[in-house]
């Protein structure tokens, strides 16, 4: 049975991502950042047994590294790592270069990026190693954004965390291959998470879907299916992808 460490877990992608791996049988670490409660409940609905909750700012190297130990502690192993926890544009995190004073730019610059990829970064590496020192096959899944591709004018910090985790994750791609590691990542689009659906309801819900030709926004099931696909020992071949999960809504060669 595989073993896998989903992080920011508690709602949305991170939680659809864990219920569809324990639906494929595999014992899940699911990883929250701060809502313990929100985490226990996506506990609550995955399938089988022996499942684990782990929680902690992974922005903080310490963090991590306990996190990974706890994970690998409670499941036995870690085969499969999903990199999905992060910070996403907001009014709390947006930084326009032509609104926002400088303390805010480099408090608001700094914590996305340690977030969004200096985490993610330090995660791969802690579980990389550990299937290393096992010689063991595995595979490793980084959540990125279509704002790597567009570009994120509100929060320049997302595209540029998300752009380079994106570059990272190809990176480790060709490093890991030797190890029988596969290193994807997806690029969602607008996904309608719970945390986004006041937006939806309101004045900008109409704007968002017509991004799409299909006239709606991603789900996050949709996300988790890919994931599923990429995590999947078949889907080995296609370790180096960044793959588009955006509706159409952008178009990249």
């Amino acid at each position: 049975m595989r073993c896998a460490l989903v992080t920011g877990a508690s709602r949305g992608i991170g939680r659809a991502t864990a219920i569809a791996l324990s639906e494929r049988g595999e014992k899940v670490a699911v990883h929250f950042g701060a809502d313990q409660a929100a985490a226990q409940e996506t506990v609550s609905l995955l399938h089988g047994e022996g499942h684990v909750l782990v929680g902690g700012d992974l922005a903080d190297p310490a963090t991590a590294q306990r996190v990974v130990a706890e994970a690998e502690a409670g499941l036995g192993q870690i085969d499969v790592l999903v990199n999905n926890a992060g910070i996403a544009p907001g009014p709390g995190t947006d930084h326009r270069v032509d609104e926002t004073d400088f303390a805010a730019w480099q408090q608001r610059f700094t914590r996305m990026i340690d977030v969004d990829l200096s985490a993610p970064a330090n995660l791969t590496y802690l579980v990389a190693r550990s299937l290393i020192a096992r010689e063991a096959p595995g595979v490793i899944v980084n959540v990125g954004s279509r704002g790597a591709f567009r570009g994120e004018p509100d929060a320049p910090a997302y595209g540029a965390a998300k752009a380079g985790l994106h570059a990272f994750g190809q990176s480790m791609a060709l490093a890991l291959a030797p190890h029988g590691i596969a290193v994807a990542s997806v690029a969602p689009g607008f996904i309608g998470t719970e945390r986004q659906q006041p937006k939806l309801k309101g004045p900008a819900g109409d704007g968002l879907r017509a991004q799409s030709p299909f006239g709606r926004v991603g789900t996050a099931e949709e996300v988790a299916a890919a994931i599923l696909y990429l995590t999947s020992p078949e889907a080995q071949w296609a370790s180096g992808a960044v793959l588009d999960l955006n509706g159409a809504s952008h178009l990249r060669t």
